[in-house]
């Protein structure tokens, strides 16, 4: 496995993950299983963000005990199938701010083009997690995060449903520091940049469009 990516082989995260791959999951099935396993996949992205302790009353005493600061965590969803995991992930974490990356992909070049843009105040406290569904050729996820990383957040993560060996190589040569969390790393792209076995467009099967 490429060093530094993580797959999240959790049996309800496959399991799900299996369910959003058939082709006849229908639209509101497809967002429904996608936002479940974005709250799962939450779990495991979050396993070792920074804690602070403060002093608490229980029925019984006083005693210190840990928090997240969740105002310190941004979630970048890279518009527009990256906002389909947003609502998992701030059902775990909802004092989270949330920024956005606009990037469409040009049909011939295959190139990212920016056309929106806007994170949080005060990113250089931050631990910045960027999602998006799908990391094909890597190109999307290679400019969103190059863009976010303008912002001097304190960390980032990205985050995926599915990938494949293209992207990962792709995004782990423009950013060796940055780890990649995914549910799958499917076997490769095909001619159309598309990965395959994949689930299709998850854009596409997220809001019904073609």
């Amino acid at each position: 496995m490429a060093h530094n990516v993580h797959v999240i082989d959790h049996p309800l995260v496959q399991h799900k993950l299996t369910l959003l791959r058939k082709k006849e999951t229908s639209t509101t099935s497809f967002r429904r299983l996608l936002n479940e396993i974005g709250s799962l996949m939450a779990y495991e992205v979050t396993r070792d963000v920074s804690m602070h302790e403060v002093m608490i009353e229980t029925p019984l005493e006083t005693m210190y005990s840990k928090l997240i600061d969740g105002k310190k965590l941004v979630f970048v969803p890279i518009l527009r199938a990256g906002t389909g995991l947003l609502d998992g992930f701030l059902s775990v974490v909802p004092g989270a701010r949330v920024g956005h990356v606009g990037l469409y992909r040009d049909p011939k070049s295959l190139v990212a083009v920016e056309y929106y843009f806007k994170m949080p105040g005060g990113m250089k406290e931050r631990d910045a997690i960027v999602l998006d569904p799908m990391l094909a050729t890597g190109n999307s996820a290679v400019a969103a995060v190059e863009r976010l990383k303008e912002t001097r957040p304190r960390s980032i993560r990205f985050v995926c449903l599915v990938s494949c060996p293209e992207g990962i190589a792709t995004f782990q040569a423009a950013h060796p520091d940055v780890p990649v969390y995914t549910a799958a790393i499917d076997r490769q792209l095909n001619d159309h940049s598309y990965i395959v076995p994949g689930l299709g467009d998850a854009g596409d099967r997220i809001f019904g469009t073609k």
